[in-house]
């Protein structure tokens, strides 16, 4: 586990010769780069730099940043690694601080290839011998990095013209860098459990990537020119992507998001009209949901065979490893598999402040019944710093407030093992979620439920069935191709009109409905907007951004390809037999679990941050008031086309006080917890964004 950067930067050979390669890429730039992505790597540090000159005489120039979570092989592990045909070649990156080292300089001939590295390749072992049976000669002992460069020289083709790494088994976030073509590509695990951003707030000769999107506002970034006006703009937000699962770095593979699209996917059948809907590294994941019926279907035993299989893959590692272990089934199963197989095994959770939170006791009694060394961790909470430090290091206005536990666990965690494995993927692959019955809920419901008013149900309490019925009535409002959207949305539309006096949900939903009527003409199946929306972009981002903060590589076996596609290839009704929320997955879990263990209800990762709003438990309702009462709650916000409505906002603040007084009156007051955080970070955000500009302009 570890951050990756880089930037490539192509000259266009009508332009004239290039300026050398150190004033293309300045070190400068490196550094910025390099200071973004140091938490992830406490354990070592490279660079590398080289020049290349295409067929066509285009000269373009690299450089990659690598920081280390040293997990796999400490001593043969360094990166960026290098490799001229015949042999390593660590004399050609160089440390900070050093004389840079331009490749092409001491070895102008040889066909280089160069990764960058983040992640963790669980099968590197088997893919090993098969390269050494192939003629392939490595130097490592069991550096897994060594193995995707040989399997970069055998399988490159592959790579180009399918977009698939089918042959890895592991989580990762690759760049290469591929002397011969004068072209970078990158690629992803098919779930992104790593992120890797690129900007696109630059001109369209230049790349700049990063596993942390705070460096970019930092970098002193030219124009963009729009390929669709051919106009000059610089936008007031800076502007990145994920990358795909394969992807080619050049001015000519940048063009706009259909270009973009059939690039990072070359052999996906899926109509172009749906890129912008689609995050783009989700095609894996989409192809293996699309084979529903044509593999065989899961059932108890087989779903244990591959849950073992995933773990045990996940245990390998030269430090000390442990498992989270929270109250609930996927990571007592996780937990149990690991110790079956290790011998014995560490177990960590940490005990929450708010006792309605908090799950130590059923974890204790998990560890004891499995017969792990658990660890109850106290949680030293300081939410108020802690949040505004983890904001500014992601660089980006996360808005999942379970963002805060999960640091504390890690961070608690981190003083006994440099390792864990989680239970993240169990709830989207296996129906975890109560709104993964609520289409089924809704088809049977009476259609002039949707005229009820809203107003008339009380939304003090966010759990109560009042605010449910609510929710579901508001679903019943919105078109199918709206309603995962709307069900999983903080902000409902209704609300959103009222935050953002620009907004038009209407005609935004009619827009997307363009793209999408191919596939939805009734009301979607929430599992899968979970999967290519929720786990992705919400619970992998928060998973890493809190583990890695601390230097903690967290593995999750769910999402393991062997699991994952059997998972998606297997029917509901067998998932969730009689409408039991991981009906299959307890089916397992009764095996090595007390039954009162299994049906215990789903608690949540979770915080009382309402709560905390109302009293300033770790001075949360005084960060909240300082930034959403302040001059300038969201500085040039309203520049990038949001405009907040601060009445309303003022509005929420009065109502979610309201909403924790005594009252009979059951509509005194309303909670607005979540809408009130997101708003909070988006405000830390927007500060933060504008302190780093006003620094750079000095």
């Amino acid at each position: 586990m570890c951050g990756i950067a880089g930037v490539i930067k192509v000259h266009d050979p009508k332009d004239g010769p290039p300026p050398p390669h150190l004033e293309a890429i300045p070190e400068s730039w490196l550094d910025i780069l390099d200071d973004s992505i140091k938490h992830r790597g406490p354990d070592g540090q490279g660079r590398f730099r080289d020049r290349a000159t295409r067929d066509d005489g285009t000269i373009v120039d690299v450089a990659l940043v690598h920081r280390r979570l040293s997990i796999i092989d400490h001593d043969g592990g360094a990166q960026p690694m290098v490799h001229d045909g015949d042999r390593l070649r660590p004399d050609l990156t160089y440390q900070p601080g050093d004389t840079p080292i331009i490749a092409s300089e001491i070895e102008p001939n040889k066909p280089l290839i160069a990764v960058a590295f983040n992640g963790c390749i669980y099968n590197h072992r088997e893919l090993r011998k098969e390269l050494e049976a192939a003629g392939h000669v490595f130097e490592t002992d069991h550096s897994d990095t060594e193995v995707l460069l040989h399997s970069w020289r055998s399988w490159e083709e592959e790579v180009k013209n399918t977009g698939a790494t089918r042959w890895l088994n592991g989580m990762y976030a690759c760049i290469f860098w591929d002397r011969g073509s004068g072209q970078c590509s990158t690629f992803r695990d098919p779930f992104g459990q790593k992120p890797l951003y690129i900007d696109l707030a630059i001109d369209l000769k230049t790349r700049v990537f990063s596993s942390s999107f705070s460096a970019f506002p930092r970098l002193p970034l030219g124009t963009m020119q729009d390929p669709n006006t051919e106009a000059d703009f610089e936008p007031s937000i800076p502007r990145a992507v994920f990358t795909g699962p394969w992807l080619r770095l050049g001015w000519e593979d940048l063009h706009g998001s259909e270009k973009w699209f059939k690039n990072a996917h070359p052999a996906c059948d899926i109509p172009s009209n749906v890129v912008d809907p689609i995050e783009p590294s989700h095609f894996g994941v989409i192809a293996w949901m699309n084979r529903i019926g044509k593999l065989p279907a899961l059932n108890a035993d087989t779903t244990e065979e591959l849950l073992r299989n995933a773990v045990r893959r996940r245990l390998e590692a030269d430090v000390p490893l442990g498992c989270f272990l929270s109250g609930g089934i996927d990571s007592s199963l996780i937990s149990k598999f690991a110790l079956d197989e290790a011998g014995s095994l560490e177990t960590f959770t940490v005990r929450m402040p708010s006792i309605e939170y908090d799950e130590s006791a059923a974890s204790q009694e998990i560890a004891n019944h499995l017969g792990t060394k658990h660890h109850i961790l106290e949680c030293q909470a300081n939410p108020a710093e802690d949040l505004i430090e983890l904001i500014e290091q992601l660089g980006l206005p996360f808005g999942d407030s379970s963002l805060l536990p999960t640091y504390w666990v890690s961070e608690a965690a981190s003083q006994n093992v440099k390792v864990a494995l989680s239970g993240d993927g169990g709830d989207e692959l296996f129906y975890g979620y109560e709104r993964h019955r609520v289409s089924d809920i809704l088809e049977s419901s009476p259609s002039f439920l949707k005229w009820f008013p809203t107003s008339l149900l009380s939304e003090r309490d966010p759990k109560s069935k009042y605010t449910k019925l609510a929710r579901l009535i508001r679903l019943m409002r919105v078109t199918p191709v709206s309603f995962c959207t709307e069900l999983a949305a903080i902000f409902s539309l209704h609300d959103y009109k009222k935050l953002n006096a620009n907004s038009k949900p209407d005609k935004w939903a009619i827009a997307t409905r363009d793209g999408l009527d191919f596939v939805i003409d009734r009301i979607p199946d929430p599992r899968g907007w979970d999967i290519l929306n929720y786990l992705t972009g919400d619970l992998l981002r928060k998973t890493d951004t809190a583990s890695m903060a601390v230097a903690l590589e967290v593995r999750c076996p769910f999402l393991d390809p062997d699991l994952a596609q059997a998972a998606l290839a297997t029917p509901k009704d067998i998932l969730m037999p009689n409408g039991e929320r991981k009906g299959l997955l307890k089916q397992v879990a009764r095996k090595y679990l007390p039954d009162h263990i299994v049906d215990r209800p789903k608690q949540g990762f979770a915080i009382p941050i309402g709560e905390w709003f109302r009293s300033d438990y770790g001075d949360m309702r005084q960060l909240l008031l300082d930034h959403l009462r302040s001059s300038d709650p969201f500085p040039e916000l309203a520049e990038a086309g949001v405009n907040i409505n601060m009445k309303f906002v003022e509005q929420m603040i009065r109502e979610h006080d309201a909403a924790g007084e005594k009252s009979i009156n059951p509509w005194h007051g309303r909670d607005h917890s979540q809408r009130l955080y997101m708003l909070l970070v988006l405000s830390i955000w927007c500060k933060w964004l504008q302190r780093i500009r006003s620094s750079n302009s000095m």
